[in-house]
């Protein structure tokens, strides 16, 4: 299991190589035939699929065009070979912590975030791109939240799925709230 601590990354560009090659061998073409296909050197090939190259926006269009699949998702960084476990951070009483946990991509593009908002806090959610989709899951406390002319309470294992492309918000009274937000926002 690939396990990663807080403030710790792969390098894009190993992210970058391992996609290429992971959607290459998927579709069974060799790496010559992708290169030709791309209009790329087999070395120019070979040195993004090692993680050592620093391609163009250019060359990833090239290669996504070739292999018949969205330029995003080269650029991300999920992969199935192994479980991916993210460990858990620790927040001071009575601050407010938003973390991004993971970006999955497909036909929208999610964003799984822990959002710890302390007692008596409110915090305005800025609109995101027109068809994103916000859904909440109360994981501890109570918070009242969703689009500001619509706001619920929610209580713990509540959920809530709304348009976050308007103006939005998340208020706590007595108790703090630790909140899973997954945003699908559309490509």
């Amino acid at each position: 299991m690939k396990r990663i601590a807080r403030g710790s990354q792969t390098s894009a560009s190993a992210a970058v190589g391992t996609q290429v090659k992971r959607r290459r061998e998927q579709r069974g073409m060799a790496a010559a035939e992708l290169a030709r296909q791309a209009g790329l050197s087999k070395a120019t090939l070979s040195q993004i699929e090692a993680g050592n190259g620093n391609p163009t926006i250019e060359t990833l269009d090239a290669i996504a065009v070739t292999l018949r699949i969205p330029l995003t998702d080269l650029l991300t960084r999920d992969s199935a070979a192994e479980p991916l476990h993210v460990t858990g951070t620790d927040l001071p009483d009575g601050e407010l912590g938003h973390e991004l946990l993971r970006r999955i991509s497909g036909s929208n593009s999610l964003e799984i975030c822990r959002l710890r908002i302390p007692p008596h806090h409110q915090l305005q959610g800025v609109p995101h791109s027109a068809g994103t989709v916000e859904h909440l899951v109360v994981a501890a406390g109570e918070v009242t939240a969703g689009p500001t002319e619509a706001l619920v309470q929610l209580r713990t294992g509540d959920m809530l799925a709304f348009a976050g492309d308007t103006p939005h918000v998340y208020i706590t009274a007595d108790m703090p709230a630790d909140v899973t937000v997954v945003m699908a926002h559309p490509r």
